[in-house]
């Protein structure tokens, strides 16, 4: 598990400030919940049961939001998430391939993290990036016209 991802009460503490610091709660769940998830790392139920208490919203509509946007994650994520986009331009130019690739040299299938917690793989629908399509997304550094060969080369410069 990566280092991020701890629950500890230094970042419930600063979720709380963040979350005391807003002129109004009314309206900022999804706001919040970025927060929360940029604290954290990911959103398990122990960080949704007190955003939720925190905003006076019910844990169920918290999971209701957490669950939807596929931004959002319930697992932890590794130190170096890595998204490939397998929306239409990008699937018929070979992110397929790109991603199978991936999952090979990782040794993980989509949604999962390397056991030493370096990577996490996920696939995402659009990146809004079809001119350089296929893409691949490592943290928020972009990779376009990717090919299943340029994948050892991508994933070196994070080892």
């Amino acid at each position: 598990m990566a280092a991020n991802t701890a629950l500890t009460d230094e970042k419930f503490q600063e979720l709380e400030q963040y979350i005391d610091a807003m002129p109004t709660t009314k309206g900022e769940l999804i706001r919040v919940l970025h927060k929360a998830q940029e604290i954290f790392g990911y959103l398990p139920k122990e960080v949704q049961k007190f955003v939720g208490k925190k905003l006076n919203v019910s844990t169920s509509k918290v999971f209701g939001v957490v669950s939807f946007y596929s931004y959002f994650t319930m697992t932890p994520k590794g130190e170096f998430n890595i998204s490939v986009c397998m929306g239409t331009a990008c699937y018929v130019r070979g992110a397929d391939k790109v991603l199978d690739e991936l999952k090979k040299e990782l040794q993980i299938e989509v949604g999962e993290t390397t056991p030493d917690g370096k990577f996490s793989l996920t696939s995402l629908r659009c990146v809004g990036a079809c001119g350089l399509a296929p893409v691949v997304m490592v943290g928020e550094k972009v990779y376009g016209r990717v090919e299943a060969n340029m994948v050892k080369d991508i994933l070196l410069e994070y080892k």
